[in-house]
């Protein structure tokens, strides 16, 4: 029996999938499954990951938005300590939902997972003090393979949910990432 229910296609975005583990709780405290391969397959994935990463931020910081370009990665994110807004930009060439975009709120307490296919663009703002951000991948990071696109890029669009006075923490690389240019 599955321990997850998937929601697909978000936004119409084929591919891109929330899903929500089944948790188990009483007054100790709860267990689930963060991932267990036998449901993924029942729920239509056949997805080898190969490496998890976990990141650590502070309120304001933004990530992104980030792809590969020549080693495209499928990403299974959920967030364990405090709540971001996960941001997925449709980037592949051909796909009727080219540049569309979708978010969603990842928190340590509704406890999703966003499953975001290859091929698109990534990235979070994190909305509370501090934030634990943990993400299965599908192949190995490329450093030369990187590539970037400017999360305010007016051609996508992201609505982030900033507040007025939330200061937005980007990296230097992040600072440096261009707009997109449509190809006519």
């Amino acid at each position: 029996m599955s321990q997850i229910k998937v929601e697909k296609n978000l936004s119409g975005i084929e591919g891109l999938c929330l899903i929500t583990p089944a948790v188990h709780g009483d007054s100790r405290g709860y267990f689930m499954e963060t991932y267990n391969e036998n449901d993924m397959k029942e729920a239509g994935f056949d997805i080898k990951f190969v490496q998890d990463n976990q990141s650590a931020s502070t309120k304001g910081v933004l990530r992104g938005l980030h792809r590969q370009i020549n080693f495209p990665q499928t990403k299974l994110v959920r967030v364990i300590v405090g709540e971001v807004f996960d941001v997925a930009v449709d980037m592949r060439e051909g796909s009727p939902t080219y540049l569309k975009w979708h978010g969603e709120l990842l928190t340590a307490e509704n406890k999703t997972q966003f499953l975001i296919p290859k091929g698109f663009a990534h990235g979070f703002l994190v909305l509370s003090d501090y934030a634990e951000f943990c993400y299965k991948v599908d192949d190995f990071f490329h450093p030369n393979d990187e590539g970037g696109i400017a999360y305010n890029d007016p051609t996508i669009g992201v609505e982030w949910p900033i507040p007025e006075d939330m200061e937005i923490l980007l990296s230097d690389k992040d600072k440096n990432w261009q707009y997109i240019s449509i190809k006519d």
